[in-house]
């Protein structure tokens, strides 16, 4: 059931992990991105205190909660100013998957590793000239003997040079006639004929974007998750979490950024008064607040769906949720910017690099028009162009 009042424990959970992103702010984020490093600290330290794995199964290690809880740990880490983006892929997709379809010697090899840190697990699903068109995928499994044969290429997958593996979306060899068959891999970063090539990136973020190439990666019967004949069910219960956890993403910067611009409003005197008191300054960043806690209530109730087992609910809401959190994340950080003016470009603030930042929330995992026509073919039932 979805509750509008968050309960005593969500609430010890979001002040435990606010206090640990204060730790480290957004210097340490700065820093590391300058130096060209992940965010090790900051992920160990998160892995320790069970913030990492708190949407897994208590039985491998995690705490047994869902992405309700995993939402608030990337939402307060990311308003302290030191967002993991790779929460959205390591425990709330990959940890998602794995904890609903995967064997048992899956679940045991791979689950206490992200729940505590010490793994790390990518996802693999867009190519390049497959876009937001998951029946375009052209990765192929084909069989050898009781191993598989994985071959394609893929594009914009987060820290795989961090990672121990890469859960990769592939199609089964009969797909090619017509039937969509995908299925998700468990693919090992060492495997011989993995290839990986960083994408230069304008984007100033800590984890790096790579492309892909699997040429003929030879992997184990045991490699594939779940069943191979129920391959969109198990995908979609990956990639819902996915846009629920960009959501927290966004949230969490944009009140990174709308804190920034109060403080200053509140101090920045250039007439008689602070410039926060004229409502030119001050009704704008009430209005980016009113957009941020709006988009906060759809992915709390994305969340909750997604926990309660009702996928269908959920697909809906946390695409929803995506969308209205994208939203008010880039209007926020514009309007943080623009109220420090000139300041709001310096490093000394810290505030211009956001500007890209923010629109990934728009773009990935899917972009804002591909989530208007999901809303308006399956909501509304409007007639697909495509």
């Amino acid at each position: 059931m979805t509750t509008l009042i968050e309960s005593e424990e969500h609430k010890a959970l979001r002040s435990a992990v606010s206090a640990l992103g204060a730790r480290y702010g957004r210097d340490y984020l700065t820093r590391t991105v300058a130096a060209g490093k992940p965010l090790t600290e900051l992920w160990y330290e998160a892995g320790k205190l069970g913030y990492l794995g708190v949407n897994l199964p208590e039985a491998y290690g995690g705490g047994g909660g869902g992405i309700t809880e995993l939402a608030i740990v990337l939402e307060e880490l990311g308003a302290a100013g030191s967002p993991l983006l790779m929460l959205v892929v390591s425990p709330a997709i990959c940890g998602t998957v794995i904890s609903r379809f995967g064997t048992e010697a899956q679940k045991r090899q791979w689950l206490p590793k992200l729940a505590d840190g010490t793994g790390l697990m990518a996802f693999g699903i867009t190519e390049p000239d497959a876009g937001s068109n998951s029946h375009r995928i052209t990765t192929t499994a084909r069989r050898d003997g009781t191993d598989w044969l994985l071959t394609g290429r893929k594009v914009f997958i987060s820290g795989v040079d961090m990672a121990d593996a890469v859960l990769i979306v592939g199609r089964t060899e009969d797909a090619r006639t017509g039937r969509l068959k995908p299925c998700l891999f468990i693919v090992p970063t060492d495997a011989p004929g993995f290839h990986k090539r960083p994408i230069d990136m304008e984007l100033s973020a800590a984890e790096k974007q790579f492309e892909l190439v699997l040429d003929d990666v030879r992997l184990p019967a045991d490699a594939l998750v779940g069943d191979e004949e129920a391959g969109l069910l198990q995908l979609f219960a990956g990639l819902n979490p996915e846009r629920i956890m960009t959501a927290a993403f966004a949230v969490g910067m944009g009140r990174y950024a709308l804190a920034r611009a109060v403080e200053y409003a509140r101090d920045r005197t250039v007439w008689k008064t602070p410039i926060g008191a004229h409502q030119a300054i001050a009704h704008p960043l009430a209005q980016a607040h009113i957009e941020l806690e709006t988009a906060r209530l759809m992915m709390q109730k994305a969340a909750h769906l997604y926990d309660a087992g009702d996928d269908i609910g959920a697909g809906e809401a946390a695409n929803m949720a995506k969308y209205a959190a994208g939203e008010a994340c880039v209007r926020a950080v514009d309007q943080a910017v623009h109220t420090l003016g000139g300041n709001g470009l310096t490093r000394e603030f810290g505030l211009a690099s956001l500007i890209t930042a923010a629109r990934v929330a728009r773009i990935a995992p899917v972009s804002r028009e591909m989530i208007l026509n999901y809303v308006s073919h399956q909501t509304l039932g409007l007639p697909k162009s495509y």
